[in-house]
């Protein structure tokens, strides 16, 4: 069973990143449960997306233990890594998290939203690519469901820019 927080500001789409990740799961013959929860400020405010995926009865909803954690902003990294075991995955956004946790097992320092705005010209894509970044790491998905799962959900128009960004958060994985 794969225990996975999205977590940064809200308007980031980790929401949207928290929902495909199900999607994919279940393209893959997986059973998924996605949830989530954001402060009251909405945009600005933290925000998280778990999900839970499994080949197995899930009789829980909510991750209790992550195994991985996306932290794309320093509040969210504070926040929402305290759960996080020793030999956890953390991967976060170079442009906003400075401090580590000193907990943290295997930490990918990445730069997701640069990497967005320099290769696409938009930080909206960030999500997508931390995504990519993310089934690159941890291989929870197949690389073709997130790509199905992505591409079911983002607007018309953008699917070209949607799968470079898939790419893109891929290659930053060394």
């Amino acid at each position: 069973m794969q225990q996975l927080r999205l977590s940064g500001t809200g308007g980031q789409g980790l929401i949207l990143g928290g929902i495909i990740l199900a999607e994919a799961a279940l393209l893959d013959g997986k059973l998924a449960i996605q949830s989530q929860s954001y402060g009251p400020e909405a945009r600005g405010g933290s925000s998280k997306s778990e999900v839970i995926i499994s080949d197995k009865a899930i009789y829980y909803p909510k991750v209790e233990t992550p195994n991985v954690v996306l932290a794309m902003s320093q509040e969210a990294c504070k926040k929402y890594t305290t759960d996080l075991p020793a030999e956890g995955i953390l991967i976060t956004d170079s442009l906003f998290v400075q401090e580590l946790p000193a907990h943290a097992g295997k930490i990918y320092e990445l730069p997701i939203t640069h990497t967005a705005k320099e290769d696409l010209g938009k930080a909206l894509f960030a999500n997508i690519i931390a995504l990519g970044a993310l089934v690159k790491i941890t291989g929870v998905v197949s690389k073709e469901s997130l790509v199905k799962a992505v591409l079911a959900r983002v607007p018309k128009g953008t699917e070209a820019l949607n799968e470079k960004a898939i790419e893109l958060g891929m290659n930053l994985v060394k």
